[in-house]
């Protein structure tokens, strides 16, 4: 069986693993597709500031097998798979803060997502961690419901209105999910940036307001000027580069949030005016992962056709290329998302 881990900085070696040990409340999985994301790059090329090394938690696939206690689930079910699950009783949990959860970080797939086959552990299945896929629903579509569900987690945390404006520092997949989430909620201004030419190209293509190579061109008081003067509502970081949150803090209203969505490596630290921040009255969040609630809302608003994410997929790799897979998406080049198969 094989499976994708991180060898050393900036290397994936596919290694054989053992047939895995199907328990009496866990579900063994055949993975047919699984996205690559962020965090994952950082894991491979940066300083992944959490505890988990694996790769690949945008698995979707078959169920092989399932264990003698297992009820809701048979072989033969085409499934979403979340890695992390979270216990839905605790202090975080009831504060709706689901991702803070201790059972959140210690739960996980086994070996990974990014393997052949796969053990969803009971504590995962009873929990919320499997969803069954409608048979309309490819499984490249199904890969995309855990970056989606960490998007429509951030809204929840954001206040708007119709109307508003946003900025999307970043526009990769989940900066695209952003900008299409924006168009949902009926946004009237939406300017995209980043420093990738063919993504900014793909933005202009949902009709977006204004794309900006920040590389090329300091656009910021241009856009404050496009609002009135008063700068964009919301701006969202989909990226963890630093200047680019110190971008959204210079072009966010008054009283406006920036929402901190990308990213970041370990141990990065910025210099900020904290009387600009303090003066403006500028809402900083910050959103990490998805809850199983998100997840549910995900699958719902891509079955409900609302969200063509699979225009989204440029390239897919075997995972006998996750290396190429790996470093393509690091470049970026002529790329949006890019999966892996089987």
């Amino acid at each position: 069986m094989k499976t994708a881990v991180v060898e050393k900085p900036s290397t994936i070696s596919i290694e054989e693993k053992e047939e895995l040990v199907l328990g009496s409340g866990d579900i063994l999985v055949q993975m047919q597709a699984c996205g690559i994301c962020g965090s994952d790059l950082e894991k491979v090329f940066g300083q992944y500031g959490q505890p988990s090394m694996k790769l690949g938690h945008e698995p979707a696939g078959i169920i092989l097998d399932v264990g003698a206690n297992v009820v809701d689930f048979k072989k033969g079910d085409r499934v979403f798979t979340h890695h992390h699950v979270s216990c839905n009783s605790c202090h975080y949990c009831k504060h709706g803060d689901e991702t803070m959860c201790k059972k959140y970080s210690e739960s996980n797939l086994s070996p990974c997502g990014l393997s052949e086959k796969y053990i969803v552990p009971e504590w995962n299945v009873v929990h919320g961690g499997v969803l069954k896929l409608p048979d309309s629903m490819t499984f490249e579509e199904a890969a995309m419901i855990e970056p989606l569900a960490c998007c429509v987690r951030s809204w929840r945390k954001l206040n708007y209105q119709e109307g508003d404006s946003a900025a999307i520092f970043g526009v990769g997949p989940t900066g695209i999910m952003h900008v299409m989430l924006a168009q949902s909620k009926k946004f009237s201004d939406i300017f995209c940036f980043d420093v990738n030419d063919f993504r900014l190209n793909f933005a202009k293509k949902l009709k977006v307001s204004e794309t900006i190579n920040s590389l090329k061109e300091n656009k910021l008081e241009n856009i404050i000027n496009q609002t009135g003067g008063l700068g964009v509502d919301i701006a969202i970081v989909a990226t963890g580069s630093l200047k680019a949150l110190k971008d959204a803090i210079e072009i966010v209203r008054k009283g406006g949030t920036v929402l901190m969505f990308g990213v970041p490596s370990k141990g990065s630290i910025m210099d900020l005016d904290m009387n600009k921040i303090y003066s403006k009255e500028v809402t900083l969040v910050t959103s990490y992962a998805a809850s199983d609630e998100d997840t549910k809302e995900a699958l719902h608003l891509i079955d409900s056709s609302d969200f063509n994410v699979k225009q989204l997929v440029t390239h897919t790799y075997p995972i006998l290329d996750s290396q190429k897979a790996f470093d393509h998406a690091k470049s970026g080049e002529n790329a949006m998302k890019i999966i892996i198969t089987k």
